[in-house]
């Protein structure tokens, strides 16, 4: 099922560093001074401009600072940049317990993280501490957008406004905080509206950036370019289907793709993958009932690869749920099969539409 050309392909991508989050020290790093020490520290011309350039490219940016909380803040609104730290961690804690708390908030994988210090102690514990998260010496600072990892393929509508999704879902979070109810209850508030589409040519560089960017809701981990998504879209032995959620807050953008291998007698899941920011809103088996829909509306057998990893073990939970079975293993990559006798409908909460 899995072809020779996929394990290459795929085996090359495990060594694909993709950097989500650059994390930023404060003093004589994001600005330069000790602030407890002379309030009047001075922030260079260029940091502004890395700062707005890897937001500008989906890069999320936070802060790992032993600092006081109030004036540290005080001062990046002084400097109008407070809006594009997420989560900032500015206390007395060690950076490894800081940067450690910042991939828990942000729901993403230490090897996605940069970590930006002047202090050469602290970029050593954290590296021996750890080892997956890359390492820069503030004096490299100016070489930041040019590496290779701070350069995504493509820069998408959904990596242009991806820290302003974040602030619309820590908005969310406060809400269900707050929310006095069950949690299918303050779903309901939420006014949520999912949509399955087949992916069209303008959603391709998204779709890439999803299979590049998902590991943890990931099926199969597979990595398909551009190119091979467009193939696959033209296909009339494939479906590449995509998803998208909004809600009154805002829209997540495309949070979902599914590449179905179409066969006369069976249809094969090749990949199935959800963004991890909708993992908390329950509408993550909606892409994958659909698929059972379709197929048992074709009169098909539907089978679906599994490739395990150290992350995906939820993706292995949710196919056991929805009533996948194991019928091959072959070297720990696993193909189910469903007999398409229980399909879950919709959640109450969620408004779903179909587009052909």
């Amino acid at each position: 099922m899995i072809s020779t050309k996929e394990q290459s392909v795929n085996s090359k991508q495990k060594d694909k560093k993709v950097i989500k989050c650059v994390v930023w020290d404060l003093d004589n790093t994001l600005w330069q001074g000790v602030l407890l020490e002379d309030e009047k520290v001075s922030l260079g011309n260029y940091i502004l401009s890395i700062i707005k350039t890897l937001d500008s490219r989906g890069i999320l940016q936070s802060i790992a600072s032993k600092n006081e909380f109030t004036t540290a803040i005080a001062k990046l609104e002084e400097f109008d940049l407070k809006e594009y730290f997420l989560y900032p961690q500015i206390n007395w804690n060690s950076k490894v317990s800081s940067l450690k708390e910042i991939t828990k908030l942000l729901n993403i994988g230490l090897d996605a993280i940069a970590f930006i210090d002047d202090q050469l102690f602290e970029l050593e514990e954290v590296k021996f501490s750890l080892p997956e998260i890359l390492c820069l010496n503030a004096d490299e600072v100016g070489n930041v957008l040019d590496m290779p990892v701070m350069n995504p393929r493509f820069v998408t509508e959904d990596s242009r406004i991806r820290r302003l999704m974040y602030i619309s879902d820590i908005e969310r979070k406060s809400a269900e905080e707050e929310f006095v109810g069950t949690a299918d209850e303050f779903l309901a508030t939420l006014n949520m509206n999912f949509t399955i589409s087949g992916a069209k040519e303008e959603d391709l560089q998204r779709a890439e950036e999803l299979t590049v960017r998902t590991n943890q809701l990931n099926t199969t981990g597979y990595t398909y370019s551009y190119d091979e998504l467009n193939h696959f879209r033209q296909s009339e032995n494939h479906k590449l289907l995509i998803a998208s959620l909004e809600d009154k807050y805002g829209s997540y953008g495309k949070i979902g793709l599914a590449l179905i291998e179409c066969q006369s007698k069976s249809w094969t899941i090749k990949l199935l993958l959800m963004s991890c920011r909708v993992m908390s809103r329950g509408v993550g088996t909606i892409m994958m009932n659909h698929i059972m829909s379709l197929a048992q509306s074709n009169n098909v057998r539907l089978l679906a690869e599994f490739v395990p990893n150290n992350r995906n073990r939820m993706m292995y939970i949710s196919y056991k749920f929805a009533g996948f079975k194991e019928i091959e293993n072959n070297d720990g990559s696993v193909i189910f099969e469903n007999d398409l006798t229980r399909i879950q409908g919709v959640p109450s909460y969620v408004n779903f539409k179909v587009i052909n």
